[in-house]
């Protein structure tokens, strides 16, 4: 395995007990929470320029790369969404965003890699907000802050689900644009 897929695993290998600390918050501290979370964020830095520098970069390595993300930000907003502290229509609305990225990435652009826009990369991005803000919310550091990162969460995931919303129409408006 090469070393920018190993980062990528990081975040694959985080997924659940991060998910699971989501809903369960007395079950690690809050500190190894806040951990997982930044070992995801900064492995899924990492790995895309990594991959590029050492000639390792390809189709199946972006792949897994995005479905690694999508697995991690997906199963950690619906325990958030199980703990409410989301909406619970964002998460199963991410899955509906991700395979429509991935089958027209594919069947309706006929190309080997993911076909990103600049709304669909953005909400890549920024579907690992609520999670550290939750994880922020749990830190002994931020507890007079608490009740303002937990409405910030749920705010935030509002404007996500419209976000995502803008996203899958224009994508889906996508082919009629370019074909005129």
């Amino acid at each position: 395995m090469q070393f920018a897929n190993a980062l990528t695993a990081v975040r694959l290998l985080l997924a659940i007990p991060f998910a699971y600390a989501i809903s369960f918050p007395n079950w690690i501290g809050s500190e190894w929470v806040a951990l997982m979370v930044g070992a995801a964020l900064i492995s899924d830095y990492f790995d895309g320029p990594l991959a590029r520098a050492t000639n390792s970069d390809s189709p199946a390595g972006m792949l897994f790369d995005h479905a690694t993300d999508f697995f991690f930000v997906t199963i950690g907003l619906a325990s958030a969404a199980h703990s409410e502290l989301v909406t619970p229509f964002l998460w199963p609305l991410i899955i509906v965003a991700f395979g429509q990225y991935v089958l027209d990435s594919r069947f309706l652009f006929k190309q080997k890699t993911l076909r990103m826009s600049f709304l669909g990369r953005w909400n890549g991005v920024l579907y690992f907000l609520p999670l550290v803000l939750i994880s922020a919310s749990r830190l002994p550091a931020f507890i007079n802050f608490n009740q303002a990162l937990e409405t910030a969460t749920y705010y935030s995931s509002f404007i996500l689900l419209f976000s995502t919303l803008v996203s899958i129409l224009d994508r889906a408006l996508a082919p009629l644009r370019e074909s005129t």
